[in-house]
């Protein structure tokens, strides 16, 4: 396997995931550079969870090399610095939001008060005493968020964190994701709304387990002369053009 070059924080190379006897994925190869925030876009189904499982090692994959932060991917050393937030909340619905982000931090290790500073980065410091049960779909998805932040991995992966959230959260989150990379954490973001693509430094679209591209928003204009990106989408379709 070829190490990931200082610049890339995750390589894929001729990457292939089968389900029985279905392919979900078909030979993806792709890099992510270091403290960038990629975003995976693509319509439900087409692959994005799937990829990211392999990424942070819980996927078996069929054939194909994945590389994470100079690791193979699934390595015990990456346990400490990659954050996976799925689709599903992934809090005890028994206890505090704040005891829910204390036990993480407790597991990494975190330094004092990074507990309330993740609270605060999703804007759930005045829910900080209701139990995992008593939040809303979008409450829970930030506070999975912030069991993630508080570690501060060097990977961010999170599967479609916007969902259910309200237009004035999602922007402050994409602000947090933004100054994130500029403190040198890479994100790997996915989402289906292809209006969050404008906060990506690159996009990875996916389509049908195929990856059709892996660009900045700008060159996807370029390539497809469409100025709008869900556009520019629904162009590379219907070109059919390799990566």
């Amino acid at each position: 396997m070829s190490v990931t070059g200082e610049r890339d924080a995750v390589e894929v190379r001729n990457l292939t995931v089968r389900r029985g006897r279905r392919e979900v994925l078909h030979d993806i190869s792709l890099t992510i550079p270091r403290g960038s925030i990629t975003g995976l876009l693509g319509p439900s189904g087409c692959g994005k969870t799937t990829l990211m499982r392999s990424i942070v090692g819980t996927q078996i994959v069929t054939a194909g090399q994945i590389t994470a932060l100079g690791l193979p991917a699934g390595s015990a050393r990456l346990r400490r610095q990659i954050g996976y937030v799925t689709q599903a909340p992934s809090i005890y619905s028994d206890i505090s939001v704040h005891e829910n982000v204390a036990y993480f931090a407790a597991l990494y290790g975190a330094a004092r008060g990074s507990v309330d500073a993740a609270l605060d980065a999703v804007g759930l410091s005045d829910h900080r005493h209701q139990r995992g049960d008593e939040l809303s779909g979008g409450q829970s998805t930030r506070a999975s968020l912030a069991c993630a932040l508080v570690a501060a991995p060097e990977l961010l992966v999170l599967d479609e964190p916007t969902v259910g959230l309200d237009p004035v959260l999602r922007v402050e989150l994409w602000k947090q994701f933004r100054e994130l990379a500029a403190g040198g954490t890479t994100l790997l973001v996915s989402s289906h709304v292809m209006d969050e693509a404008e906060h990506c430094d690159r996009l990875l679209l996916m389509r049908e387990g195929r990856l059709l591209a892996q660009q900045s928003p700008d060159e996807l204009r370029e390539r497809t002369g469409e100025q709008n990106l869900e556009q520019a989408f629904l162009t590379l379709i219907t070109l059919g053009e390799p990566v």
